[in-house]
């Protein structure tokens, strides 16, 4: 298996990503984040080659960089999907929360017809290796303070003020 890494940078700092051969996003990593968890030593762990590629790594790198700039409020790159049949239903449902709005971790489970299963879901979103294109930083908890976010809650609070801010300078009918 090869793995092709690149960076970008994003309103949360730099970005780490690694694709496949098909170009489908397989691993999103924040420079920046309260792990010191290194992108490409994780993805040799799991058996990857890895190496770069820019012609490889470009589409994704091109969607990344729109998000930044606040001209992409919703990501087509292909995506590749390693997890339990759970971590992969909600990590689905995260895609589907609206650029610039948030739903609670009780929200996302009823969502999926687990009422009460809130808990399991923030375990999923703290296992999502594609954070930003799997946006579980728009997960936040029932009472409105942001809860937890795998790279770090200062990480978290940039990328949904980045939204706020891209929604605030432009029509709805824009976004």
């Amino acid at each position: 298996m090869n793995a092709y890494v690149d960076t970008v940078e994003s309103p949360a700092g730099p970005l780490a990503f690694a694709v496949d051969e098909d170009g489908a996003l397989i691993r999103l990593h924040f420079v920046e984040s309260d792990h010191g968890s290194v992108m490409e030593r994780d993805l040799e762990d799991e058996g990857y080659a890895v190496s770069t590629d820019k012609i490889r790594t470009s589409g994704v790198r091109e969607e990344l960089s729109e998000y930044a700039t606040g001209r992409r409020t919703a990501f087509e790159v292909p995506i590749s999907f390693a997890g339990s049949d759970w971590q992969k239903a909600v990590w689905l449902e995260l895609t589907r929360i609206p650029y610039g709005e948030t739903r609670s971790y009780g929200e996302i489970a009823d969502s999926l017809g687990r009422p009460g299963a809130a808990r399991a879901v923030g375990r999923a979103n703290a296992t999502n290796v594609l954070p930003l294109v799997v946006p579980c930083h728009r997960v936040i908890s029932a009472d409105g303070s942001l809860g937890g976010f795998n790279g770090g809650l200062h990480l978290k609070t940039r990328l949904l003020d980045h939204e706020r801010q891209v929604l605030g300078g432009r029509g709805a009918d824009e976004a």
